[in-house]
């Protein structure tokens, strides 16, 4: 099953302290998860970022609404019990949706969008603010992405190669060195498009190959069987095969099982990933922080 949505935990959270005892973050999660038939699986999904599992993230904003509908408190820190209120709505048997939380005028108040002070509407599709950020941040880069793959298709082949070179170099490869990333003569490049400094001290070298093909192609094994060679022909160990294209399972799995030899597969999706992570291509729009309560700096007396 997927991980309920955040509101939907109201109930189950409630569930987990209505014996007004104080429980802690970690044992209200694991009552929930039993009570609710969370798996181990759904529980080890993660947000988009990557920072935080689903579960925890929708726990915690649920233990936030019901804290402004004044149904729990924490008495301490990271600790939770019901209050009055909240034993009376499960006793009352009613639903405990966003609704019922908004007859609570803390809340309303906590809810209602700024600009017009209405509160939102809510219904099953409803996500957790944070998971609403982080769902706007995946479309911008997505949309990036594609903007990126034609703007990048658009390159000359030499320029295209410069591209890579420059993006390594961000990446930090050879920093440092004069000179780390190179793009070889086209005329006699021997299979090799690029030769970048691996480190800062350019103990050894990193061979590039890159074919500007067209997103919607497949290089297969034969194209990393001939990169191979032209590896063995510089008596070279690493080796980076980066297109636009994808690559086929027979490749990668070619690639992953090669003796003697690394050698390094980056396709059109990994490539544009990576120029946004790096910034090569884009500049920075926007920038926001998102900041949460520092339980530690509240811990002690001021």
């Amino acid at each position: 099953m997927a991980v309920p949505k955040f509101f939907e935990f109201f109930e189950g959270f409630l569930h987990a302290v209505e014996d007004g005892e104080i429980h802690s973050a970690k044992e209200v999660r694991e009552i929930i998860a039993s009570s609710m038939n969370i798996s181990s699986s759904d529980r080890a999904e993660m947000l988009p970022s990557g920072k935080q599992s689903t579960f925890d993230n929708r726990v915690a904003w649920a233990r936030t609404y019901l804290d402004k509908a004044g149904l729990i408190e924490t008495p301490q820190r990271g600790k939770y019990c019901i209050t009055a209120e909240g034993k009376r709505a499960l006793s009352s048997g009613e639903k405990i949706d966003l609704k019922y939380l908004e007859r609570s005028e803390s809340f309303k108040e906590f809810h209602s969008v700024a600009s017009n002070n209405e509160i939102v509407d809510t219904d099953e599709k409803e996500e957790s603010p944070i998971e609403i950020l982080d769902e706007a941040y995946q479309q911008i880069n997505a949309v990036l992405a594609s903007q990126i793959m034609d703007e990048v298709m658009k390159l000359s082949p030499s320029g295209f190669e410069k591209l890579v070179v420059k993006m390594l170099l961000n990446m930090g490869y050879g920093n440092g060195i004069e000179g780390a990333g190179k793009v070889t003569q086209q005329s006699n490049d021997g299979g090799i498009d690029g030769i970048i400094k691996e480190d800062q001290l350019g103990f050894s070298n990193i061979y590039i190959q890159a074919k500007q093909w067209a997103p919607d192609l497949t290089i297969s094994k034969p194209e990393i069987q001939k990169f191979v060679g032209a590896l063995q022909g510089q008596q070279a160990q690493k080796g980076l095969f980066i297109t636009t294209a994808k690559f086929s399972s027979g490749a990668v799995q070619y690639a992953d099982n090669l003796l003697g030899v690394k050698v390094v597969l980056v396709d059109g999706t990994t490539l544009t990933k990576l120029m946004i992570k790096h910034n090569v291509g884009v500049s920075v729009e926007h920038t926001y922080e998102i900041k949460r309560i520092d339980s530690d700096f509240f811990a002690d007396e001021l």
